[in-house]
């Protein structure tokens, strides 16, 4: 919970409002149903349609289908369009937004910015899921697709992949260049603030009430007799794979019970020192590859980790995972020491001594959420903090635990309040200079790039339109 997530406005169709326009958006959207999609100029040989070249890059080509998708997206997200200039002014401008995006790729594969596959499915697993959540039926969502130009939902994830995976490149040569200092600073006056605001405040949306919290998350803990069981399931699947070491990936998929990778073999990706919790974390950096490690107990359970490959500061590895059962009654228990923390808290307790020694780290939930729209509240926290006032402990109040089943206990306090209204230049001042730098360190990067990189430009909407 309360990891702020994209919403969707137009069933599939991805949108963004932006104070000002984004140097180089995503295209990663299922195109919108409600936008016509406009033809492709082609030529076409024995009655086949060929698309035409908008562009190259070095050696990619950017193609006129390419042109008029990004315009349907756009559109999409209310890009106006209400005559023919228009139309042609918004094509040249996503035709250099794409020849922007392929620079910046083609830097970082040169630079060899890696992308991690796991996390690529992960985001479109998450993508897909919600798409469908704004379809009535499975139905519904693939007649969306077929409509939408998609001959099935592989293909579909393949352009999601490729485009998270292109997004993923831009972000990762954005970072490495500036680590290795060939991106400078960009000063921002706050005159150039200021007319970036008026221009563009009357598209701002309203603001949305608001809410921020600190939290103690109580995770439902296993019995000493079901911590027993799962240590002896662990150990002899450990037990097995001494025998037979080669099988890792094919028992991880029997048996582990961790379902964001059980099915990939107990694959977790590369990672870096710090990203997992400390005793999963110093095994796995401690292991050579291809040795099986003994058993690691975390707080998600019991754990048999095997390094796959290793390269500076990171290593690629699986696991397997066996986690302790609960049931009601260790669920019972645990409403019980909630209680306890929350009486102690409103009791003028620490709040840093009570999260570092009940705040369920391992289950992800944040300690600290300084600013979070109520609409998007899970219903346990929108209904526990509907009364709340401003400084006030409340809970606690039960939230589902995937992993275990069983329910999980908040005890939170309410840090911030706000109702809904019109925005400030005040509160949008930060976010404004903040991304006109972006941009236009973005924009000097590119301009730097296309001196560098062969690039011809062969479609021009603009000169296309026939001016009465």
């Amino acid at each position: 919970m309360m990891h702020l997530s994209t919403r969707f406005a137009r069933r599939c169709a991805a949108t963004a409002v932006a104070l000002i326009p984004v140097l180089v958006p995503s295209s990663a959207a299922l195109r919108a149903q409600d936008v016509p999609a406009q033809k492709v100029k082609a030529d076409s040989v024995k009655g086949l349609p060929i698309d035409g070249i908008a562009a190259i890059v070095g050696d990619k080509v950017v193609l006129v289908s390419e042109v008029l998708s990004g315009v349907n997206q756009a559109r999409a997200r209310g890009a106006p369009v209400t005559n023919a200039k228009e139309l042609a002014k918004l094509e040249a401008d996503v035709l250099q937004q794409l020849v922007d995006v392929e620079l910046l790729v083609q830097k970082a594969e040169l630079e060899k910015v890696e992308v991690s596959d796991l996390e690529i499915q992960n985001q479109v697993d998450d993508t897909e899921r919600k798409a469908r959540s704004n379809f009535k039926s499975e139905l519904e969502f693939r007649t969306a697709l077929r409509e939408a130009g998609f001959g099935s939902i592989d293909e579909w994830r393949k352009m999601q992949a490729d485009e998270a995976r292109r997004v993923k490149l831009q972000q990762g040569i954005m970072q490495k260049l500036q680590r290795d200092g060939k991106v400078t600073a960009v000063n921002v006056s706050e005159s150039e603030i200021t007319e970036a605001y008026e221009a563009f405040k009357d598209k701002l949306p309203r603001k949305e009430a608001r809410v921020g919290m600190r939290q103690i998350v109580v995770a439902t803990q296993p019995s000493e007799a079901a911590k027993a069981k799962a240590r002896a399931k662990i150990d002899s699947i450990h037990a097995e794979l001494v025998k037979h070491p080669e099988d890792f990936e094919n028992i991880a998929k029997r048996e582990s019970m961790d379902p964001s990778n059980r099915e990939l073999g107990g694959d977790l990706g590369w990672n870096r020192r710090g990203r997992m919790v400390p005793e999963f974390d110093r095994m796995m950096f401690a292991l050579n590859p291809g040795v099986i490690s003994p058993v690691v107990e975390t707080s998600f359970g019991f754990h048999i980790i095997r390094v796959d490959r290793v390269q500076p500061a990171e290593v690629k590895a699986r696991h397997i995972l066996i986690r302790p059962s609960v049931d009601s009654t260790d669920e019972a228990r645990t409403r019980l020491l909630a209680d306890s923390i929350a009486k102690v808290w409103r009791a003028g307790g620490s709040y840093d001594s009570l999260s570092v020694k009940f705040h369920d780290d391992a289950g992800g939930e944040d300690k600290s959420i300084p600013e979070y729209p109520r609409n998007e509240l899970p219903e346990a926290y929108r209904n526990a903090l509907d009364e709340a006032k401003l400084n006030e402990i409340v809970g606690p109040f039960p939230i589902p635990d995937p992993g275990s089943g069983v329910n999980k206990f908040v005890v939170a306090q309410v840090t911030f309040l706000d109702e809904a209204g019109e925005y400030t230049y005040a509160e949008y001042r930060d976010r404004i200079r903040d991304q006109l730098a972006e941009e236009r360190k973005m924009r000097r990067l590119i301009d730097s790039l296309k001196k560098q990189t062969y690039v011809s430009v062969r479609y021009d909407p603009v000169a296309q339109v026939i001016t009465p």
